[in-house]
């Protein structure tokens, strides 16, 4: 007889709580990126290059409070994508021949490397925005479907800001 009190479980009985443990586990990690977090694989190149085309994105649901600059991930038509905030609430957006211009200024975007052009005929410049909106524009701006095509996106169509992207492409 040993001195130690500790009862040894049968193994089906230690089997039993591993698989319990480990179900746990998944549940948690179904409700934090259910609930909390959300991760999606970039489709096309809307946001290059600072999201390419195959990039997980890791984006944090519960954050409402958007600035210009932030990326966000849009639902429109169905299809969520990333998207720049330019404008938020009380901003006025011009996209004139000079570029993207806010409450008068000539924006300096770092990192976009194609010039802003308005697609014809879509949004009527200037364009104020309203409490609860915000004005997005892809990065690839040529390419890009964004409020240039379908105008200011209510905050409550923003699923969440991207916190992190892991790169897929290039490894």
């Amino acid at each position: 007889m040993t001195g130690s009190n500790k009862k040894e479980l049968p193994i089906s009985a230690e089997v039993k709580l591993l698989v319990m443990k480990i179900v746990m586990i998944i549940l948690f990690l179904i409700m934090l990126f259910t609930f909390l977090f959300g991760i999606m694989k970039e489709p096309d190149n809307m946001m290059n290059p600072a999201i390419k085309e195959g990039d997980l994105v890791i984006y944090y649901r519960l954050d409402k409070d958007y600035l210009a600059g932030d990326v966000v991930m849009v639902k429109y038509d169905g299809e969520i994508s990333p998207k720049r905030v330019v404008a938020v609430a009380g901003d006025t957006v011009e996209i004139t021949d000079e570029g993207l211009v806010v409450n008068g200024y000539v924006q300096q975007e770092k990192d976009i490397y194609t010039e802003t052009l308005p697609y014809k005929g879509k949004v009527s410049y200037p364009l104020k925005i309203k409490e609860g909106q915000v004005f997005v524009l892809g990065d690839n701006r040529p390419y890009s479907l964004d409020s240039r095509n379908y105008g200011p996106v209510s905050t409550d169509a923003i699923k969440g800001q991207v916190i992190t992207v892991i790169r897929r492409r290039g490894i």
